[in-house]
């Protein structure tokens, strides 16, 4: 069945370009479970290949043409060929984590052909200490990057004598439907009022735009944290990409990072932004490139939404971006992490303060500078917005199974784009914080060399705290 696509989606695929791939990433590692043999590899990409059934999300590929008065639909794939999307690599000796790196770079540049559901998973052995690699890129207009993570998660378990389990495309039986008391109807005589009430909802939440908007350019203004930067400074990371990538990935302890936070009145997501603070720096002063001013990054963020009086908007999370001052022109890395705690505080008071409808519109305009920057190929004639994407995505917090094999880390690749070279992303699994970064590889040189500088920052933290 053919089904519109919406414009969040089309925007993706409008935005993507030989330069510019529009998918998101994965990388898994897993530790093969007691007694495996050797075709152990060989039998798992045999059971991902061949499901009975296959979801139907991963079964869609983009289509326009004259019938579709040229707008984009989502059609099924009438030959749909797992093998092409299910594939088995082996690394070239000596199998170490650089040879994995540098394989899912080559795997992370080249983009999902149209004419196929948008989505690949590759199947890696080689690794000399016999773990078991999975890369799996989805497209963003199929499915966004929190979103792609969550599916990953949703297939896997905490119990390791688990056996059959589907992959993540494969389908799964529908859930058995929960008796619900049954909701009592609004009388008809209370029909008009609560559609008033609704109605005035809404109109008191548009009409709170302009506000919202004042507020916003003001605080952007006076260089305070918000939704909208006009200060950010010109650096290496913001200038045309090819479409070229560089991966690099570590993890760290989170405990190490809690005690930080603990000794220093700050959060986890503090000390995360801190670390890329001291890094970056670090990484551009090898290349005397370090700006007077601070680096701002732009940071999605959940938080409670005000209450409003549309029905949908009620409580709940609302997602919104904060442009945050990294404080890289500080040379101490206690203040750099005191500047970003202050920075994220006014962040999220200037969000708190806003509805949710508000929030997404005040996000997307912090946003829209880079949008129209790349897609009018004007990055370098006009100030950056941002210089760098920083997200931190929480994970499941206890150890995951995939049909008996543990998972032993996952690493989120991400997308740079025109005039924004450099993404890093992190997310929490167990007891570790998983760092992804993904870059141009000619606009950022020697990328993981901010590994380094990401442990040199982490120990700097700690001293600086007095642990």
């Amino acid at each position: 069945m053919v089904t519109p696509i919406d414009p969040t989606s089309v925007a993706f695929l409008y935005a993507e370009n030989r330069r510019q791939p529009m998918h998101v990433g994965g990388l898994q590692l897993f530790k093969k479970p007691e007694g495996a043999g050797r075709n152990y590899v060989r039998d798992m990409y045999e059971t991902m290949s061949t499901p009975q059934a296959i979801a139907p999300l991963f079964l869609k590929h983009p289509r326009r043409s004259l019938a579709t008065a040229g707008q984009y639909v989502w059609e099924p794939d009438a030959q749909f060929d797992i093998e092409h999307h299910v594939r088995h690599s082996a690394l070239p000796k000596p199998g170490r984590v650089r040879e994995l790196l540098d394989l899912c770079s080559r795997l992370h540049s080249t983009r999902l052909g149209r004419e196929r559901p948008l989505w690949e998973a590759h199947v890696i052995e080689g690794l000399r200490d016999g773990r078991v690699a999975l890369y799996t890129k989805v497209h963003h207009g199929l499915v966004d990057g929190v979103s792609a993570m969550r599916l990953m998660q949703s297939v896997l378990s905490t119990d390791p004598d688990l056996r059959d389990m589907a992959p993540p495309w494969g389908a799964r039986p529908p859930r058995p439907e929960v008796d619900r008391p049954a909701s009592e109807p609004t009388p008809s005589s209370e029909v008009p009022a609560a559609a008033l009430r609704t109605a005035l909802g809404i109109s008191a939440e548009a009409a709170g735009l302009p506000g919202a908007l004042i507020r916003t350019l003001s605080a952007g203004v006076r260089n305070e944290t918000s939704a909208l930067s006009l200060y950010a400074p010109r650096t290496m990371f913001n200038q045309g990409i090819t479409g070229s990538r560089r991966f690099a990935a570590q993890d760290w302890p989170i405990e190490r990072m809690q005690a930080i936070g603990k000794a220093t009145g700050t959060t986890l997501n503090d000390v995360v932004m801190a670390m890329c603070s001291g890094a970056l720096r670090s990484y551009l002063i090898d290349f005397d490139a370090l700006p007077e001013t601070s680096l701002v990054s732009m940071v999605p963020i959940g938080l409670n939404a005000k209450q409003s009086q549309v029905a949908s908007a009620d409580g709940g999370n609302a997602v919104g971006a904060v442009m945050v001052q990294l404080g890289t022109h500080l040379p101490d890395a206690g203040d750099r992490l005191e500047s970003v705690h202050r920075s994220m505080g006014q962040g999220k008071a200037a969000l708190s303060s806003m509805t949710p409808t508000q929030i997404i519109a005040m996000s997307a305009l912090g946003m829209s500078p880079t949008l129209l920057t790349s897609v009018m190929r004007m990055h370098g004639l006009v100030r950056p917005p941002f210089n760098v994407i920083i997200s931190n995505v929480p994970g499941p917090n206890s150890t995951r199974y995939y049909n008996g094999a543990e998972m032993v880390g996952t690493y989120p690749l991400s997308i740079p784009i025109n005039g924004m070279a450099l993404n890093i992303t992190c997310n929490s699994y167990a007891d570790k914080m998983c760092f992804g970064i993904t870059g141009c590889r000619r606009t950022v040189p020697h990328l993981q060399r901010l590994l380094t500088y990401l442990d040199d920052e982490l120990g700097a933290l700690e001293a600086a705290a007095g642990i």
